[in-house]
């Protein structure tokens, strides 16, 4: 196990990788497969764009929930795994408050990875004036995969040497799905000792050669998913001794993401796809609209004051290739308003701007975008 973890660290680089692409607004995108800013369409017409039968017999697929506290970059590996921007990210936690596929269909393969929200406790739900839903989001998620892969932030000197305990909770809940362990952002690690340590302290030191990457059973489509009785797990509350596997990856910069790619087509299963060959996401673009925006409040805004406002979709509409949208900023104060918009509504266009970048590598076309701002009876307009 050791000498392949060796052979990915020799292989280690550091890159410096900007997730967005500062493109021509004011004209249509070239990205390659960019999310489609029209709806998927229906179920029935999607299966008539496919080849018949035949080809349908031979398709394979994988479900995996991914899974991690906040800020781990979940939505960013998996944004640079499956090669389209399809989840807002930011520098801040708590950026997805919804869980949501992400689709990345390769040959007669397809791999759906379920963003979920960061694990949370009800204190933090409570500090970051968080949706209840965060507590059952992710175990929907998981209900419906094969797999789960735990996100671990190898770069937090202070965090990285213990599971946290929602991470445990949730893994002992559903133990008898299998699991593998991603470290990830290690390309702001010099020691390769730090890393192997830290997998040996992680997994309670349990990876052995027979339990990598071979054998790794993937469940049938159970509905529901319950602790399997008898299961042994020890009693210490800081690793998880039940990992199939270990990936160490930089989901900025890609480094480690083929291999682990390779892995998951490996354990696809049988069955036909869900979602179209050319569908990347099951989240509707007005969705993906304003989760854009709110992720950017976030980068913009000081400590708690984006988590209070409300974001909400006034207008949508695609015209000639082009997409036409408004966002409406609800605000708590006007002092909070002010804020955003500094002076001369400044900050509130770099805002727009910087949305409008994100919008336009998301969709690969055209995005016309309006963010204005509401408090009380005060409202402003970019």
């Amino acid at each position: 196990m050791f000498g392949k973890v060796l052979k990915l660290l020799n292989g280690h680089r550091t890159h410096n990788l900007l997730l967005i692409n500062v493109r021509n607004l004011n004209a249509a995108s070239q990205t390659h497969g960019a999310v489609s800013a029209t709806p998927p369409p229906p179920t029935g017409e999607a299966e008539r764009q496919e080849e018949p039968s035949q080809t349908q017999a031979l398709q394979k697929s994988l479900h995996i929930a991914v899974i991690g506290v906040p800020n781990v970059g979940k939505s960013t590996f998996i944004n640079h795994i499956i090669n389209h921007r399809v989840c807002p990210t930011s520098a801040k936690v708590h950026t997805t408050r919804k869980s949501h596929s992400a689709i990345c269909t390769t040959g007669q393969t397809q791999l759906v990875f379920h963003d979920t929200p960061g694990l949370v406790t009800q204190r933090e739900i409570r500090k970051h004036n968080l949706e209840q839903s965060f507590k059952s989001s992710y175990r929907h998620a998981i209900q419906n995969a094969d797999v789960i892969a735990v996100m671990h932030d190898a770069s937090n000197s202070w965090t990285r040497k213990e599971l946290h305990p929602t991470v445990l909770d949730t893994l002992k809940a559903y133990a008898n799905l299998p699991s593998f362990l991603i470290l990830n952002k290690i390309d702001v690690l010099k020691s390769k000792r730090v890393l192997l340590d830290l997998i040996k302290t992680l997994t309670n030191d349990t990876l052995t050669g027979d339990r990598l990457t071979k054998g790794v059973p993937v469940r049938n489509d159970a509905k529901e998913v319950e602790p399997v009785v008898g299961t042994r797990l020890r009693q210490r509350t800081t690793n998880w001794s039940h990992f199939h596997d270990v990936f160490l990856v930089s989901g900025l910069t890609g480094n480690g993401l083929d291999e682990l790619q390779d892995y998951l087509l490996d354990l696809a299963k049988p069955r036909e796809w869900k979602y179209a060959s050319d569908v990347h996401t099951d989240a509707s673009p007005e969705a993906l609209i304003v989760e854009s925006v709110r992720a950017r409040l976030l980068d913009y805004l000081p400590q708690e004051i984006p988590y209070n406002l409300k974001c909400e979709l006034e207008y949508y509409s695609v015209e000639k290739n082009v997409i036409y949208t408004s966002v409406q900023v609800q605000c708590p104060t006007q002092r909070i308003e002010r804020l955003i918009c500094g002076e001369s509504n400044g900050k509130l266009r770099q805002i727009t701007e910087r949305v409008t970048s994100d919008l336009v590598e998301m969709f690969g076309q055209a995005v016309s975008l309006t963010i204005s701002t509401f408090a009380t009876a005060a409202k402003k307009s970019n």
